[in-house]
């Protein structure tokens, strides 16, 4: 694999943004006044596009209420379209931990800081098609630096706000002034529409640039036969959008950041697979590197009952790269121990996956979009 590819695609990365073009209809589109009837209720449905702007978020007596007085006046004040969503956090309920039980199952555990149950309301500004939208950038400046009446500790010394005192506290002490004088929700952030199903953000085929970094790699996963594959190694990285950084970067030629770091030690656990005679393959996108094994047609088999049989080359896979059981230092617990090769760790639990294809459609629609 050509190293040297990966750290010039990853200069791309840092400074290429995609050109989305607006729809020829778009233009035909009247201005949508922003609804502010103080009756409704303004709750997010997955109906209100799939990214949005986490400006503020509410917990305890009264906070339903105040994220309520918060969309009212982001929509009367800014024009901004804003929903509230309602999540329920319980900590009193059991999880699964890592180590293992007497019975070889995953022991119970419990949260450490038991904070009990409680519902947390978030206040949402959304309607956004991508984070490339243009839009989205202008508007969340905008968020950071406004200061709705509702949101004032002066006004309302009873804010229900997540954290409104510590944040409060942290931008008066902050050297930067552009920081300091940000607003009660200047940590606000682009995020997907919880109430959208996970599957909605897989990316429908490959774009370029990951098509360009995985191009010159001698066992790539994009040239692996099956439709199927087991991933046995996970190698997280870390892009920088810090502009003194990457002009840093690019004046040394070097590139020292987790992304060269992932890729590199997926390279070297891949050939060393293929050494011992292993199907190995190595893929590498804009956050991470990982290692997969085997090239299957399916994954599984849906039986008469409705239960799945997993197909017995991808569990044998599984079974093989697999953490191994340990006696943790207590003497009393099981854990479970990754395994390694050339000092390079296997995920705890491989899994299969679809093999990533390129999109001939999505090409298409890029050439016409950009």
């Amino acid at each position: 694999m050509n190293l040297l590819t990966i750290r010039r695609s990853l200069f791309v990365l840092l400074f290429a943004a995609p050109a989305i073009a607006a729809p020829p209809w778009a233009s035909l589109i009247p201005f949508r006044r922003i609804d502010t009837d103080p009756s409704k209720s303004y709750r997010l449905t997955e109906n209100n596009g799939p990214w949005h702007i986490l400006a503020a978020s509410f917990a305890g007596p009264g906070a339903e209420k105040q994220a309520h007085d918060l969309v009212l006046e982001l929509r009367r004040e800014s024009q901004l379209p804003a929903y509230i969503h309602k999540r329920t956090y319980d900590y009193t309920e059991t999880i699964e931990g890592l180590t293992l039980n007497k019975y070889g199952g995953r022991a119970k555990m419990k949260y450490a800081n038991n904070r009990g149950r409680y519902d947390s309301f978030a206040v949402l500004i959304g309607n956004y098609p991508s984070t490339a939208d243009p839009k989205l950038e202008k508007t969340l400046a905008k968020v950071k630096y406004l200061r709705p009446t509702t949101l004032d500790i002066t006004l309302n010394p009873r804010s229900t706000q997540r954290f409104v005192g510590w944040k409060a506290f942290q931008r008066r002490m902050n050297g930067n002034p552009l920081k300091r004088n940000k607003g009660p929700m200047g940590s606000a952030f682009a995020t997907r529409n919880p109430l959208l199903p996970e599957e909605y953000f897989l990316p429908s085929g490959l774009d370029n640039f990951v098509i360009r970094l995985n191009k010159n790699v001698k066992f790539s996963l994009l040239k692996n036969p099956g439709a199927f594959t087991v991933r046995v190694a996970t190698f997280k990285g870390k892009e920088t959008t810090n502009a003194r950084e990457i002009e840093a970067i690019e004046r040394s030629g070097k590139v020292s950041n987790r992304l060269e770091l992932a890729a590199d030690r997926a390279h070297r656990l891949t050939m060393a697979l293929r050494e011992q005679g292993i199907e190995a393959y190595e893929f590498h996108d804009r956050y991470e590197s990982i290692v997969t094994v085997g090239s299957f047609q399916d994954d599984g088999r849906e039986l008469e009952n409705g239960q799945v049989e997993i197909n017995p080359g991808v569990h044998r896979v599984m079974k093989q790269f697999s953490a191994i059981q340990q006696r943790l230092p207590d003497g009393r617990s099981i854990g479970l121990q990754p395994k390694r090769l050339l000092g390079v760790s296997f995920d705890v639990q491989p899994l299969p996956m679809r093999v990533p294809r390129r999109s001939i459609g999505m090409d298409y629609v890029r050439r016409f979009t950009q």
